[in-house]
């Protein structure tokens, strides 16, 4: 990937970013890619990685570990994590890429499939960005090639006509493609990749070629566990991939920390004003959300039925950024109770009929009888009505 140029538009005064992803004129992205938003750090990893590099890789398997799970380097620099949870995961993933295997994300949602692939790619080619989004609707030239209509009616099938997909530029190009949601896309779409991953080439038959892909070409792939049954991965190209499983956090320390980190990078790049003392209310979502996922208080002592809806971490993050935006444009500027029970009673209360019995069940059982939660029954009570 050539590196972003930054142009200075004449008489504005304003730089101007026409890298790869980024219109031009736009001076700054709302939500930066993963190369952009961590050049430095990737900068720094490049700098003091002496490991060897499988081809075409901008670092080195233990780098690329580095910058996912964070670290300090020789010189000082602080690499932050991206990732939080068990190391042997990250680095079955890393190793997976450096070989001829590709990596398929697994897990349930909010558990950092998409954005462990993103970093991934940033990490090994420079570039996330080549990216196929797995949908009901998503066609076979959306993984193959397209064609540029108005070419080849003009001129008939040429490869000036062929578009090439984000996989078959990955292919000729030696990077790190990426397919999102891959149980989301039809089976016989799917069933497309599997010449690719097995011989790692796409037939264009329509001009007698392939393309062959070069060294440091792979593909990473994520989907979701509640979506077994919509679109099964045939065994053959199930066979085609490591399957590595993200779990949920592990322990609730874990999971308030992956919260509080990720709604900090929100705020900042949201540009939310700074909220003080909001680690106990980020301590009391996660609470909520993991008690009722397990259908346990954290105690053991009182069972409690879960909601249809997942409660996963990326919703806690959600429902605490959506909160601090409240305290900062319409409260006192700390994060209370009443700032984030709206934002808990969307998440939990999916399935109106359903769901509602849950949460009203375990307000009156579980949040009302605790000890410094009597704020925080009253909100929620307030907005359930």
């Amino acid at each position: 990937m050539t590196v972003p140029e930054t142009i200075a538009q004449p008489g504005s005064g304003v730089e101007t970013d026409t890298g790869p992803g980024r219109p031009q004129g736009v001076t700054e992205a709302l939500r930066p890619h993963a190369e952009h938003a961590f050049a430095d750090e990737l900068a720094a990893l490049a700098a003091a990685d002496d490991r060897p590099r499988p081809a075409r890789w901008r670092l080195s398997p233990w780098a690329v570990a580095t910058y996912l799970l964070g670290g300090t380097l020789p010189d000082g620099t602080v690499v932050s994590p991206k990732y939080v949870g068990p190391r042997r995961i990250v680095e079955v993933a890393v190793t997976t890429l450096a070989t001829d295997r590709a990596l398929l994300l697994l897990g349930v949602p909010g558990t950092a499939k998409t954005w462990v692939s993103e970093h991934l790619a940033a990490a090994v080619s420079g570039d996330s960005t080549l990216l196929v989004q797995g949908t009901a609707g998503t066609p076979e030239e959306a993984v193959r090639y397209g064609w540029n209509y108005a070419r080849l009616l003009a001129h008939g099938p040429s490869r000036d006509a062929l578009v090439p997909s984000p996989v078959m530029r990955a292919m000729s190009q030696g990077m790190t493609a990426r397919v999102e949601e891959l149980t989301r896309i039809p089976t016989d779409v799917q069933d497309t990749l599997i010449t690719i991953l097995s011989e790692k080439t796409l037939p264009v038959p329509e001009l007698g070629q392939e393309v062959q892909a070069v060294p440091g070409f792979n593909l990473i792939a994520t989907a979701n566990d509640r979506d077994r049954g919509v679109n099964e991965l045939s065994s053959a190209l199930r066979r085609r991939f490591n399957t590595v499983v993200l779990p949920l956090p592990a322990t609730p320390e874990a999971e308030v920390d992956i919260v509080a980190r990720r709604v900090e990078q929100l705020g900042r790049s949201l540009r939310l004003p700074a909220v003080p003392d909001g680690a106990d209310e980020i301590r009391r979502v996660v609470t909520v959300f993991r008690e009722l996922r397990d259908g346990v208080t954290t105690d053991g002592r009182t069972r409690v039925k879960s909601p249809s809806g997942t409660l996963s971490t990326a919703e806690a993050i959600s429902v605490v950024t959506g909160g601090l935006a409240l305290a900062a444009h319409f409260g006192d500027g700390v994060l209370r109770p009443a700032d984030i029970a709206a934002g808990i009673l969307g998440a939990v209360v999916r399935d109106p009929a359903a769901d509602r019995v849950v949460w009203q069940e375990y307000l009156e059982t579980v949040v009302r009888e605790r000890d410094g939660w009597k704020d925080f029954y009253r909100a929620c009570r307030e907005v359930s009505v």
